[in-house]
C-alpha cells in the first residue's frame, strides 16, 4: 500500500453533546503526531440508515418564538464537510438502507431526489432496504397492474441513477441467480487513504413481509450468515484490508453511555445480534445497521456497530485505525461517536438541540453548532439541488383537505393510540366492514390539531397503501390477529372488536378477542375485515393466513389510498376528526419478568 500516510494525532472522544464538537485527545497507544509511515492511519466511517426521504429539515418553534431545526440533507452535508476537513481523504459514507419512501419530496420523485443528494455527498455504498421496493413499477401505481409492467422498475431506475452501488449479498432471483440489474455481487471495494476497504451489503430476510409482497414475489432473501462469511472471504481475497458490513437489519440498545456495555441490548429484538455472534472474529471490522430505527453505538467483541433512529435526524461515526505494516485494523484504537444530532443551531449553554430539553430551560440562546473543532454550515449546493422539488412539495402540502382535527392525535407503536384507532375506524366505515385493522408501522407521524392540509395527512400516511377487504370466518379473524400481535410489528389498532393481549411479546400474545359489544366471535360466521392492502397481501407476518384464502374472498381493487380514506371519513363526519376513546386493547398484568426482557 502507499507509504505516504497521513498521521492521526487527533481523535474525537465521546462528547457530552455531539452537536458541539471539539478537538479530542490522542487515544492510548497511538503515537504522537509525527510525519512517520508507522503511525496508524485513521479512516472515518460515517453511517446513516432509514433516511426515508427526509431531505427537508424539521422545524419546531419554542415558546419564545425561536425556531429549532433538526435533520435535512443540507444540514447533514454541513456535518459531512466538517468531517472531511477533520480527516481529509479519510472519510467514507455508507448507508444501511431504506433511503426512500416516507416523505412527499421523495415519493413525488420515486426516490430520485434522495439519490441526487447521495451522489452529491459521494456515498461509497448503500444496502438495499425493504422499503426500496415500495414504489413498484415506474409511475404512480405502487404495484404492477398491466402486462409488461416491471414491479422493480422504480428501484432499477434509482440503481441506474446512482453513482454508488446498492448492495445486497443475500438477494437472489427465484432461480437462485444474483440480480443482474444490481450490477454487483453484493460487495464493493473502495480505496480510502490508500487503504482497500471492502463493503458488503445485506437485506433483512423479512423483506417480503415488510414491503408490498407483490413487488418482490420473484425475489428471494437468503439467510444472512452464510452469505456474509462468503462475501467477507471474497473481499479479503481481493485485497480488502478493512471490511465493513452495511446491513438493513438492526437491534435495540437503550443505553449509549458505555459503548462496551451491551447489557441494554435486547438480544430477542434484533437480527444483527445473532449474526454478529455467529461470525468468527475478524470477519468484519465495523457494521452500519438499520431497519429497527433504534440507536446503537456499541462494540460486540471488537466490532463497532452504529445505528440511528433514522429520518436524517442523526448519523453515526466510527474512527478505525489501520496499522500500515500489518494492513489490519487495530481494534483497541477504534472509537465510536453514536447518533450525532443533525442540528445547525444549538443552545449556547447546554449545547442541546433537543426541543423537549430546550422547552424546560429558563432561557435559550441559539448559536451555530460546531463539530470536530469547527463551525457547521448548511451546504448551499444541496439547498440549490433540492429547491425545485421542495417548491413542488410546498404547493402540494399547503392544499387544504376540508377536514379539521379537534385536537392532536398521537400515534403509538407498542400500545393503543388514538390515531391508530381513528384510522381503523375510517377503514371500517369507508368499507362498510364489521372490523377494521391498522398496522402500527403504517403510521409515521402524529396528526396535527386544527384545519388539515394534504401535507399533514401525508406525513401520517406516506405509504401508497390502499383500502382492502378480506372476508374471514371468525376462526380466521382470530388467527389473523394472533399472527399480527405475535409478529413483533407493534400493536395493531382495531375497530369493531376488543382484544386482550399479554404484556409480554410472543407468538401467543393474543389472549382474547370479542366484538366491541362483548359478544364472542362465531368461528364459522363470515366477517368483513377492512385493512391496508399491505396487510391483505401478507405483510407484517400475516402471510400464513392470507396466502391460504381463495381469491374471491380477497378484495384488493377498491382503489382508495389510506390518505383519502381518512379525509373522506372526516368529511362524512361533518368535516371533523375527533379522537376516538382508547380502551379497545387491554394488557394483562405481567406475571414476573417477560422471558425476552433485557436485564
Amino acid at each position: 500500500m502507499p507509504r505516504s500516510l497521513r498521521t492521526t494525532a487527533v481523535l474525537l472522544a465521546a462528547l457530552a453533546s455531539a452537536c458541539r464538537g471539539g478537538p479530542a485527545p490522542t487515544p492510548p497507544g497511538l503515537p504522537p503526531s509525527s510525519p512517520t509511515s508507522d503511525a496508524p492511519l485513521r479512516l472515518t466511517l460515517v453511517g446513516t440508515n432509514d433516511f426515508h426521504g427526509w431531505v427537508e429539515a424539521r422545524r419546531q418553534t419554542l415558546p419564545d418564538g425561536q425556531v429549532v431545526e433538526q435533520g435535512g440533507a443540507a444540514n447533514y452535508a454541513g456535518f459531512v464537510a466538517r468531517l472531511r476537513e477533520d480527516n481529509p481523504g479519510g472519510v467514507f459514507l455508507v448507508d444501511a438502507g431504506d433511503l426512500f419512501q416516507g416523505t412527499l419530496a421523495s415519493n413525488l420523485t420515486e426516490g430520485a431526489v434522495v439519490v441526487d443528494v447521495y451522489n452529491h455527498l459521494g456515498y461509497a455504498a448503500a444496502a438495499v432496504g425493504n422499503h426500496e421496493f415500495d414504489y413498484g413499477p415506474e409511475g404512480p401505481p405502487p404495484i404492477a397492474t398491466h402486462p409488461g409492467e416491471d414491479p422493480l422498475g422504480a428501484l432499477k431506475a434509482r440503481v441506474k441513477q446512482a453513482r454508488f452501488p446498492f448492495l445486497s449479498a443475500n438477494l437472489r432471483e427465484a432461480d437462485g441467480q444474483r440480480p443482474a440489474w444490481l450490477g454487483n455481487d453484493g460487495t464493493a471495494l473502495v480505496t480510502v487513504h490508500g487503504v482497500k476497504v471492502g463493503i458488503l451489503g445485506l437485506s433483512t430476510p423479512s423483506t417480503p413481509q415488510t414491503t408490498n409482497p407483490a413487488n418482490v414475489a420473484a425475489l428471494r432473501f437468503q439467510p444472512m450468515l452464510p452469505v456474509t462469511l462468503a462475501a467477507a472471504q471474497s473481499l479479503r481475497a481481493r485485497g480488502a484490508e478493512v471490511v465493513v458490513m452495511t446491513a438493513h437489519a438492526g437491534g435495540h440498545c437503550t443505553k449509549l453511555e458505555e459503548p462496551r456495555d451491551t447489557s441494554s441490548c435486547d438480544r430477542q429484538d434484533g437480527e444483527i445480534y445473532a449474526l454478529l455472534e455467529a461470525l468468527p472474529p475478524g470477519t468484519v471490522d465495523a457494521v452500519v445497521a438499520g431497519h429497527t430505527h433504534q440507536t446503537m453505538g456499541h462494540f460486540f467483541g471488537d466490532v463497532p456497530v452504529i445505528e440511528t433512529s433514522g429520518q436524517s435526524r442523526s448519523f453515526g461515526v466510527v474512527d478505525l485505525y489501520v496499522d500500515p505494516r500489518a494492513h489490519r485494523v487495530r481494534p483497541e484504537l477504534t472509537r465510536i461517536q453514536a447518533a450525532v444530532p443533525v442540528c445547525p443551531r444549538v443552545d449556547a449553554a447546554s449545547g442541546s438541540c433537543d426541543v423537549a430539553v430546550l422547552r424546560e430551560q429558563a432561557s435559550v440562546h441559539l448559536v451555530p453548532a460546531t463539530f470536530r473543532g469547527g463551525p457547521v454550515a448548511p451546504d448551499a449546493q444541496v439547498e440549490a439541488l433540492l429547491a425545485p422539488t421542495l417548491a413542488r412539495v410546498a404547493a402540494a402540502q399547503r392544499a387544504p383537505v376540508g377536514v379539521t382535527a379537534t385536537e392532536k392525535l398521537l400515534r403509538a407503536y407498542e400500545s393503543e393510540g388514538a390515531l391508530g384507532n381513528l384510522v381503523a375506524d375510517a377503514l371500517r366505515s369507508m368499507a362498510g366492514a364489521d372490523v377494521g385493522v391498522m398496522n402500527a408501522g403504517g403510521l409515521r407521524a402524529d396528526l396535527a390539531a386544527g384545519p388539515l392540509t394534504f401535507g399533514d395527512v401525508y406525513e401520517v400516511l406516506p405509504f401508497d397503501n390502499t383500502l382492502a377487504v378480506l372476508n374471514l370466518s371468525g376462526a380466521e379473524l382470530r388467527r389473523l390477529l394472533t399472527l399480527g400481535y405475535g409478529s413483533r410489528k407493534g400493536v395493531f389498532a382495531v375497530s369493531g372488536v376488543q382484544v386482550t393481549l399479554d404484556t409480554c411479546q410472543g407468538p401467543q400474545r393474543l389472549q382474547r378477542v370479542t366484538l366491541s359489544d362483548g359478544r364472542p366471535l362465531e368461528p364459522t360466521r363470515m366477517y368483513r375485515v377492512a385493512l391496508p392492502d399491505f396487510l391483505a397481501r401478507g405483510g407484517d407476518g400475516l402471510g400464513p393466513l392470507t396466502d391460504t384464502l381463495p381469491p374471491e374472498r380477497v378484495d384488493l381493487a377498491r382503489g382508495d389510498d389510506l390518505r383519502q380514506v381518512v379525509i373522506s371519513h372526516g368529511r362524512a363526519h361533518g368535516g371533523t376528526l375527533v379522537p376516538p376513546q382508547v380502551g379497545r386493547i387491554v394488557f394483562t398484568p405481567p406475571q414476573g419478568a417477560c422471558p425476552n426482557a433485557v436485564r
